[in-house]
């Protein structure tokens, strides 16, 4: 509660701080070029050296001030009945913690009871704490800020300056996110490469993973059945369906369809990008895979199965329609008129210049929509998990049963595991393998794209 009051609070005095440096330059102007700045900038730049340090302080105390509430609350007489034993007194302080902050929850430790009084004065003291030195760093950051408002004070370069370093913070978080994703992902796949060769994983065909550490581990890691899986059902089946159908509806929709229709049907088909995927699994469950299980019974199968490689590829070709159709649409939108009325006044009829002149023109930005697509769907998980099946199964037959590499990283990753094995680090290779292959794609799909940019600029 005091975090959201201090939060208005600070807001509220830095609101304050912009109309009073604002009111301030306004005072020092006399005429025309009187000021280096114009009196908005003053104020923003009083705002800014109120609001930034008192957020930094209250950001790095909210850090540090639970580590005070535990010392403190140990340092209390109260807490020397507690047991010394770590994971023991843990769990009381952390049943003390929650009565504290709900006197009506369900206590399993007598010992808790005593100690939420003094969870919740120590919360309340450091807190306000805090709170205070936040508060005193915002005057004093709002004392500066106003000293500095000057007529030849240039407070739009120092604005700007700040708007600058906020936008490359901003951009380097996200740098930073996608490096430690990267990194933790090689830690721990090599912790795993530890236990099971990497040429075992990566060329053995035999998945079953298991706990243990024996001279036979390796090859019960061998990945290729859930590579191919994803491969066959992503950027096979998948593509079977996605391809024609979003081609052909680019086509239509920029060559055939009158500008009514294609106001409508444009929207209407994007539509599919925007439906969860897991409604897709559920669609793919329920209504795709029983009707692929008969038809298979229908040709002759013995005891076909419910779950299928063919199901899931073509909800998962459904559903990436837009992709493919999108980026068709946009490069055989792009391609110069000239072409085309070229094409025509030659003799060529409408479908011979869409089929010669058009889609050769525009093929570096379909193949890029295609690879787009193609990683899209290889990272797909909910699909696979409701309509593929968990065998992994090098087989071409779509209606067996199939896993993915998206698939068994759920599997793995979820349940009670034990972290440090090889059966659950195995995801994390898993999660590097398809992390390599999806940025690879995206790579050449992007190449793909500038050069056709290039070709008509």
């Amino acid at each position: 509660m005091i975090s959201q009051i201090l939060l208005l609070v600070v807001l509220g005095l830095g609101a304050v701080g912009w109309f009073v440096g604002r009111a301030r330059a306004k005072g020092l102007f006399t005429g025309r070029h009187s000021l280096a700045a114009v009196p908005s900038y003053h104020g923003w730049h009083l705002a800014l050296w109120a609001l930034i340090p008192a957020l930094l302080v209250w950001a790095v105390w909210s850090g540090i001030a639970p580590g005070l509430v535990r010392e403190a609350v140990l340092a209390d007489p109260a807490a020397a009945s507690l047991p010394a034993f770590d994971m023991e007194r843990d769990a009381i302080l952390a049943e003390a913690q929650a009565l504290a902050s709900d006197p009506g929850a369900a206590v399993f430790n007598a010992k808790a009871a005593p100690l939420a009084s003094v969870f919740q004065a120590a919360q309340t003291r450091i807190w306000l704490a805090g709170a205070a030195l936040t508060l005193l760093t915002l005057f004093a950051g709002a004392a500066w800020g106003y000293s500095r408002v000057s007529a030849a004070f240039p407070a739009r370069t120092r604005v700007e300056r700040a708007a600058l370093i906020g936008l490359l913070v901003a951009s380097l978080v996200a740098i930073l996110t996608t490096a430690g994703i990267v990194a933790s992902l090689l830690y721990e796949t090599g912790l795993f490469f530890s236990y099971v060769s990497p040429i075992d994983f990566l060329t053995g065909t035999h998945w079953a993973p298991r706990v243990g550490v024996d001279a036979e581990l390796g090859k019960d890691f061998g990945a290729v059945p859930l590579f191919w899986g994803t491969l066959y059902i992503g950027a096979v089946i998948a593509m079977l369906v996605a391809i024609p159908l979003g081609l052909m509806s680019a086509v239509f929709l920029t060559q055939y369809a009158s500008p009514t229709l294609r106001k409508w049907l444009k929207p209407m088909l994007e539509i599919l990008a925007g439906i969860p995927t897991v409604v897709y699994g559920y669609f793919a469950a329920l209504t795709v895979a029983p009707q692929v299980r008969d038809f298979a019974a229908w040709m002759g199968m013995a005891n076909p199965s419910t779950e299928s490689a063919l199901a899931a590829g073509m909800v998962m070709g459904v559903m990436i329609i837009p992709f493919v159709s999108s980026m068709a649409d946009d490069s055989i939108a792009a391609v110069p008129q000239a072409m085309r009325d070229g094409s025509l006044a030659m003799g060529a009829t409408k479908s011979e210049t869409i089929k010669r002149v058009l889609l050769p023109a525009a093929l570096p930005g379909i193949v890029a929509g295609v690879m787009l697509a193609i990683s899209r769907a290889i990272g797909e998980t909910m699909i696979v998990v409701m309509a593929a099946g968990a065998a992994a199964r090098l087989s071409a037959n779509p209606f067996d049963s199939m896993t993915t590499v998206t698939f068994q990283i759920v599997q793995l990753l979820t349940g009670d595991q034990e972290f440090d094995s090889a059966k659950t680090l195995s995801a994390f290779a898993l999660g590097l393998v398809l992390f390599m292959v999806t940025l690879a794609l995206n790579v050449v799909a992007l190449r793909v794209v500038k050069r056709y940019r290039e070709a008509y600029e």
